[in-house]
């Protein structure tokens, strides 16, 4: 305890409930012994483990398994990048599994010692923070700023993958869309790296100070508040193209391949998103006195088995291996030419109204 301020704490401090429920957390604890911060001590040997933050000793086997499957995602997410040559949504989902497969490193060290503090730093940071690459493999996949348009000729190779993606989108017409795809791009990607920044922050600044700062809890929650909005008007931008789409006469262009799609991708999103509403309310107590924190049910659950689908998902609707049979080229300027099919070709209506072609 000599490590803790001997000066009273002001009851107006948005910090003084939290330091008091610490310091009586820790004087029902034996003398000389830290139970969670930079100098714990403590270990299952002298420690009881309803003493450490979770109240329970991770599962090895979970987390181990977790470890290996989301190692398994990024071998996937490799062999189809270098496939398909799409190369910014490789890069997303491998950084993803990195995160996902060290915060299950850490859990694992908690296991050997549940009161270890690098462990919980190293899971509470990654594992918070993986989903919102993958995320972007989103937002990137569906506001790449080249634009294509199609064409009835087979699709070159160099233009495999996230591309084409791109490709089919302005090929259903960006005119559907209420915003430019580059708006998408330069909005979501940011802050997607907001939120990535917020909440490595807060769990860190939380977890030096041992969970006594109300500061870092906050940092934290509105990093992942403000996911759980960018999530919101990602789907509400999203599902208002689709229906456009849908009450538009190109609906018939829409094939099997890219319906498997776009139902990974929206399945991947509501999931991504409930995860996060889930760490939102786990983590509005804090981390010493949250109980959903404490249920290991519900964070292998609602946290792992979600996030390890939501990759899977992406792996099944990866661009490249959707759309890698459909013809499509860049557009250099405004006057390319070829056996294109113009955007303008198709115009939007109300649904009250009658549809038109343009000629």
């Amino acid at each position: 305890m000599d490590d803790l301020p001997s000066n009273n704490v002001s009851s107006a401090s948005p910090d003084a409930g939290l330091m008091m429920d610490y310091m009586n957390y820790m004087a029902s604890q034996p003398p000389k012994v830290i139970v969670f911060g930079p100098g714990s001590n403590c270990t299952l040997e002298i420690c009881d483990i309803s003493w450490s933050v979770y109240k329970y000793r991770p599962s090895l086997p979970v987390n181990a398994a977790f470890l290996a499957l989301f190692g398994l995602a990024m071998v996937m997410h490799i062999y189809l990048g270098i496939r398909w040559r799409s190369w910014w949504f490789m890069a997303f989902m491998i950084s993803g599994c990195v995160f996902e497969m060290i915060g299950y490193g850490g859990r694992i060290m908690l296991y050997n010692n549940p009161f270890s503090f690098p462990g919980f730093l190293i899971q509470i940071i990654t594992i918070t923070g993986a989903p919102v690459f993958f995320t972007g493999a989103i937002y990137v996949t569906l506001s790449k700023t080249q634009v294509f348009s199609c064409s009835s000729i087979n699709l070159e190779r160099r233009l495999i993958g996230i591309f084409c993606m791109i490709c089919r989108i302005e090929h259903f017409s960006a005119a559907l869309s209420r915003i430019r795809p580059k708006l998408f791009y330069y909005f979501f990607i940011p802050a997607d790296i907001i939120c990535l920044v917020l909440q490595a922050a807060g769990g860190a600044v939380s977890t030096v100070s041992r969970g006594v700062s109300q500061r870092g809890i906050d940092i934290a929650m509105v990093g992942l508040i403000l996911q759980v909005l960018v999530l919101i008007a990602f789907i509400s931008l999203f599902g208002d193209y689709m229906a456009r789409y849908f009450r538009s006469q190109i609906t018939q262009r829409f094939t099997v391949r890219e319906t498997s799609f776009f139902t990974c991708l929206i399945l991947a999103t509501v999931l991504i998103l409930a995860r996060c509403s889930y760490r939102c309310y786990e983590l509005k107590e804090g981390y010493t006195h949250s109980e959903l924190i404490t249920n290991e049910s519900l964070f292998i659950v609602l946290e792992g088995a979600l996030v390890y689908i939501s990759s899977l998902l992406l792996c099944i609707g990866h661009p490249g291996l959707i759309f890698h049979d459909t013809g499509c080229e860049k557009l250099e300027d405004d006057d390319a030419s070829g056996d294109q099919i113009p955007l303008e070709q198709f115009v939007y209506r109300e649904p009250e109204t009658e549809i038109g072609v343009a000629k």
